[in-house]
């Protein structure tokens, strides 16, 4: 699969604030600065589409993006950042909650976890939610460029115990510093998204 296109369409803290337009979604989630932005931006081709920041925490909206004039790709905010007060920490929990709550046109969740550590107890949490509301999960891992090849090997194991994932279910490494598998991680994301 091609993307040719991406812009950005609308950001929202509640449902009445989703685009108008019903389109299939593919949403992606993870842990506050697991590299998030970075990934959406390699995918799509433009270095800015999703802003990138030193500063974890900054994704507090549900972001939304039309692909190739077909499909919504939604950025959800980051999750399990410490330097935020609880208060902050259980709006964005309810954004995501609200978000995943019977959301028909959502055809798929990609969880992003850290490639150089275990998963942690808010990402199995995700994890269990996703699976909990019945949406297909795949799992990438960021940061890979960072890794040894004996250290991925190490680090499938712990995640794929970690987060209980049965055999059927793919975990890819992806780095948004080297793009290397791209165009696999492309068409594992999208390939089955466009008019689904």
């Amino acid at each position: 699969m091609k993307i040719n296109t991406s812009e950005f369409v609308t950001s929202a803290v509640k449902r009445d604030q989703y685009p108008e337009e019903i389109r299939n979604e593919v949403a992606f989630v993870g842990r506050s600065n697991v590299g998030k932005s970075s990934l959406i931006n390699s995918l799509t081709n433009r270095r800015k589409l999703a802003k990138v920041s030193r500063t974890p925490g900054r994704t507090r909206l549900v972001n939304y993006f039309l692909v190739n004039n077909d499909f919504y790709l939604v950025d959800l905010p980051g999750y399990g950042y410490a330097k935020v007060s609880k208060k902050e920490k259980e709006s964005w929990g309810k954004i995501i909650e609200d978000y995943l709550y019977m959301r028909e046109p959502l055809k798929k969740v990609v969880l992003l976890v850290d490639s150089r550590h275990k998963p942690t107890a808010d990402d199995i949490m995700m994890y269990d939610w996703i699976k909990h509301y019945g949406y297909e999960v795949l799992v990438i891992a960021t940061k890979s460029d960072k890794l040894t090849n004996n250290e991925r090997v190490k680090s499938t194991k712990i995640i794929r115990e970690a987060l209980k994932l049965g055999k059927e279910e793919k975990l890819l490494f992806f780095s948004s510093l080297n793009k290397k598998g791209k165009d696999e991680l492309i068409d594992e994301v999208f390939g089955d998204i466009e008019k689904k």
